[in-house]
């Protein structure tokens, strides 16, 4: 397959920027719940917590378990990595934190509002540095990475849906 600097195909890095785009569009439904006082229902905020939660945990599995090793294979510098995987720690912490909270109070909208700011922080760093290096990468086939994160992604939440049903 010939090698162009023009994307034709969606890649790994759409792939997962996608996925950043759609938690972006959860977090900022949850801003407007805690907002609107009247539909602030604590059923409707646990509910769109636990979907950011189940979104952004199987996102960070199929980076750590595809994507990021990966990357490490293709490009001499780990620092960029290293730091998304510490990134990715704390953000498993505050989730759990959020899955675990019996009270859906103050905290618990602080702890979904400090979640989605270190999400920012992060998807900030992916595009910005992390998918421009991965696609200058050489010998680095992000297409067919896609396909292997698109399968792992449907897997993880067919286990995810199926465990809460």
């Amino acid at each position: 397959m010939p090698t162009t600097t023009k994307r034709t195909e969606p890649d790994a890095c759409s792939l997962l920027d996608t996925d950043h785009r759609n938690v972006k569009k959860l977090f900022k439904a949850y801003e407007e719940l805690t907002k609107s006082k009247a539909a602030s229902s604590p059923q409707k905020k646990r509910d769109l917590a636990n979907e950011i939660c189940m979104e952004l945990t199987v996102h960070a599995q199929i980076e750590e378990e595809i994507f990021y090793p990966g990357l490490r294979e293709a490009i001499k510098e780990s620092d960029l990595l290293d730091e998304a995987e510490v990134e990715h720690a704390s953000a498993k912490d505050l989730i759990a934190q959020i899955q675990e909270a019996t009270d859906i109070d103050d905290k618990f909208d602080a702890k979904v509002t400090v979640l989605g700011e270190y999400i920012d922080h992060h998807v900030k760093e992916e595009r910005t540095q992390i998918f421009v290096k991965a696609r200058a990468a050489r010998g680095l086939d992000l297409v067919a990475m896609r396909e292997q994160l698109e399968a792992r992604k449907e897997e993880l939440m067919a286990e995810l849906t199926g465990a809460a049903a």
